[in-house]
């Protein structure tokens, strides 16, 4: 009987969660798990939203119901009190609230048009078009590597109207002027339309831009229609091109990393173990049971920047070493006090490493080598 009864307690509470969560499963659509983040609900977003445009999907009926279900999905994961709100009791309750106001989620995260697929009539290229508007993002070099979402503040001319009228779509055309009995005259003339008047206001708006795993400097990231206004036409886009800031410690070349270690004179010659702590934090081991010269390189497959085209593959990473040696002369006591100073005349050179030297048996390979190459 206890079996039975926790079946149907089961049963009970099923039914209970269908009943409340009924609706849309927005993270089914969205693809991501329930304790996903912010950034990762962005990513698929942006990833479904190309995939899913109308535009692209002309010979499926349900393209734009699909692509109605993403944005909604998109409105509501994407706001901490929305997606607290469906967490809790589904998208019925969100309606009920009045929080589903179907916003488009376009007009943030990629311009008031959304996405530029060329989908429509050949008559679009001659609408007159403002200018493109050109900018430099700066941006860290951990932030091409793992990936981020940027907010910008830019403020846009928008159109709005005003009193009166203007004449607009002006053009050139072909007139013919009647000069007499069977005499005429063709010519062309300005011509205008008759248009409601606009004015120009600035607005502030917040544009939100990602940085992907592995992009590159120069590379572009468009947001259609936030550019230049035009009154008789479409506005420019806005374009935002990718600087690399400067970094301390790595330096970028393609998908390889290039950075310098300093050694002290000791670990040089007896060898060594550290840790660099690479761009993500996490911590790349270097080690070496040899003699290592000033300029020595090593390399560390998988550890450079991740490709833009298959996050999955990474470049190199070298590492350069720089010894450091002592800045101070040594006393008379210091040299007399170690038997090289008594049997090599380059004791100079060769004290400096056998002082910072802890094994007897590598000072002493280290003065025979010397010797070998004096005599």
């Amino acid at each position: 009987m206890a079996g039975v009864g926790v079946r149907v307690l089961l049963v009970f509470n099923l039914l209970y969660i269908t009943a409340v969560f009924a609706g849309r499963d927005f993270y089914a659509i969205l693809g991501v798990p329930r304790n996903s983040n912010t950034n990762q609900i962005k990513k698929a977003y942006r990833t479904l939203a190309k995939e899913l445009h109308p535009d692209k999907n002309q010979d499926d009926p349900d393209a734009s119901r699909k692509f109605q279900d993403l944005g909604a999905a998109y409105e509501v994961l994407s706001d901490p009190e929305k997606r607290e709100t469906y967490d809790r009791c589904g998208e019925d309750c969100l309606k009920k609230d009045g929080m589903m106001n179907g916003a488009d989620p376009f007009a943030s995260f990629f311009g008031d048009f959304g996405f530029n697929f060329g989908g429509g009539s050949n008559n679009q290229q001659e609408i007159p078009r403002g200018a493109d508007i050109a900018m430099d993002l700066f941006v860290s070099l951990e932030e091409l590597y793992s990936g981020n979402f940027v907010e910008i503040t830019h403020n846009k001319p928008v159109i709005k109207s005003a009193k009166g009228t203007r004449k607009c779509n002006c053009r050139q055309e072909m007139v013919t002027r009647h000069l007499g009995p069977g005499r005429f005259q063709m010519m062309q003339q300005s011509v205008c339309d008759e248009c409601p008047n606009v004015k120009l206001v600035n607005e502030e708006r917040t544009l939100e831009i990602e940085i992907e795993a592995g992009m590159v400097d120069g590379q572009e990231s468009k947001f259609i229609a936030e550019g230049e206004p035009h009154l008789d036409g479409e506005p420019g886009d806005l374009v935002l091109k990718i600087r690399t800031m400067p970094h301390a410690v790595f330096e970028r070349r393609g998908d390889d990393l290039y950075t310098n270690v300093t050694l002290s004179l000791q670990d040089a010659l007896v060898g060594f173990t550290m840790e660099i702590e690479h761009l993500d934090g996490h911590k790349v081991q270097v080690s070496r049971d040899k003699v290592t010269w000033p300029g020595a390189r090593i390399r560390k497959k998988g550890e450079g920047m991740p490709n833009y085209h298959n996050n999955n593959l990474h470049g190199t990473l070298y590492i350069t070493f720089d010894v450091e040696f002592p800045k101070s002369e040594l006393s008379e006591e210091d040299k007399k006090g170690n038997s090289c100073y008594h049997k090599h005349p380059n004791c100079d050179v060769l004290l400096p490493f056998l002082l910072v030297v802890n094994s007897n048996e590598i000072r002493q390979n280290i003065i025979w080598f010397a010797q070998t190459i004096h005599t």
